[in-house]
């Protein structure tokens, strides 16, 4: 799922093709992702691009004072083209929704698999939004102690704390991993637990974990970002490979729909976290 950083590159990207463009037609190839029914995703053609900005995991394209929100979910991107498709879009690809500008570049957002979760607003606030009103502050603006005092107030571990985006929006199960690692922390740590120390250590972990990420995806083609990604990692998805810290193989915990990865000597002094899923696998 695309999180913080990646959005910024491509929230930096969309800006230079769209900002100051009309849009000239607006199809929806999967009516399953529109969310709202007013107003119309219509009346947005006729209108021009004036903002694309991120909150949270959500990009916000604001058209003259209407927003199109959307939410990548797991398998979404974006794709742009300097042409407009003597064909209109076929409803068996990957494309959910397509806007074309006057000047004849479109911009495509997309979904792999079957599952699909990609999801489409249109409203004149994105406040209105429930999901939107719920977020907690960004990754990347919250303070010391702001970040101090919503640790304190929870009793979850860390790796759901960091991941709820009530909490905290922008982080997801790849950069947590990430975040958690750099901090040398457990995953299953009980935030409201943590000693100053800790606290502080995690604050700075994520801090600069954002930064790196963003100043490597900085310019980078939107066709390249997800694969540069994922070459950033240093042990998210990369059970049984070495720790780069320490040469201990990452380990893994595995859910229903995904896993996390951690080192057992950087973060949880030797000790392998419990793996239900494995467990019940191996009874």
């Amino acid at each position: 799922m695309p999180e913080l950083p990646e959005l910024d590159a491509v929230v930096g990207l969309l800006r230079g093709r769209t900002v100051g463009r009309r849009v000239s037609r607006f199809d929806i190839v999967a009516f399953s992702v529109l969310k709202t029914a007013e107003p119309p995703h219509e009346s947005l053609v006729g209108r021009t691009v004036t903002s694309v900005t991120r909150r949270g995991k959500f990009l916000l394209l604001e058209v003259d004072g209407r927003y199109a929100v959307v939410h990548l979910a797991l398998a979404g991107w974006v794709k742009t083209g300097d042409e407009t498709p003597a064909k209109r879009p076929s409803s068996s690809g990957p494309l959910a929704f397509r806007l074309t500008f006057d000047d004849g570049t479109h911009v495509d957002f997309t979904e792999q698999g079957r599952k699909k979760s990609l999801a489409l607003w249109i409203t004149d606030d994105p406040q209105h939004l429930e999901r939107v009103a719920r977020l907690g502050p960004e990754a990347d603006a919250i303070t010391a102690e702001e970040f101090a005092a919503m640790l304190a107030r929870s009793s979850s571990r860390l790796k759901t704390v960091l991941t709820d985006q009530t909490m905290l929006a922008g982080i997801g199960n790849a950069w947590s991993d990430e975040v958690l690692h750099r901090a040398r922390l457990s995953p299953f740590a009980t935030a409201n637990r943590l000693s100053s120390p800790d606290v502080q250590r995690l604050f700075d972990a994520l801090g600069t974990v954002i930064h790196e990420v963003r100043t490597r995806l900085d310019g980078v083609p939107l066709d390249r970002i997800k694969s540069t990604k994922k070459s950033l990692f240093r042990i998210h998805a990369r059970t049984g490979d070495p720790c780069p810290v320490c040469g201990t193989p990452v380990a893994e915990v595995s859910y229903a729909d995904r896993s996390l990865q951690y080192c057992p000597v950087c973060q949880t002094s030797g000790k392998r976290l419990s793996d239900r899923r494995m467990d019940r696998l191996l009874k």
